[in-house]
């Protein structure tokens, strides 16, 4: 069954550095456009970017602009996600998602904690 496992996330001073990763099974990775979203405390998921298939492409939400990049390595099945100049609004449960086949799956989730 798809399985996602992300890793990574912790407690850090704004302005810090961190990258999550989310380890993939279960169906082709590489086939797939893969996501990361993100839940902060009280609110709703919050889509954070995206890459496609082979890595060539990537989107990125507004707040992730200029200070997050998404990249995949294909071979290892994973999904990574640096974020840099983190700031207390990126305090959130960080989730890989993808889409297969008209099903959305995302993982257990990583906890990124950003204060002073």
């Amino acid at each position: 069954q798809v399985q996602l496992v992300e890793s990574g996330g912790g407690l850090l001073q704004p302005g810090g550095s961190l990258r999550l990763s989310c380890e993939a099974s279960g169906f082709t990775f590489s086939h797939f456009y893969m996501n990361w979203v993100r839940q902060a405390p009280g609110k709703g998921l919050e889509w954070v970017g995206g890459i496609n298939s082979d890595g060539e492409y990537t989107r990125y939400a507004d707040s992730a602009l200029g200070r997050f990049t998404i990249s995949r390595d294909n071979t290892k099945n994973t999904l990574y996600l640096h974020m840099t100049n983190l700031k207390p609004e990126d305090t959130a449960v960080y989730y890989c998602k993808a889409d297969i086949w008209g099903k959305a799956y995302r993982g257990q989730g990583t906890q990124v904690t950003v204060s002073p």
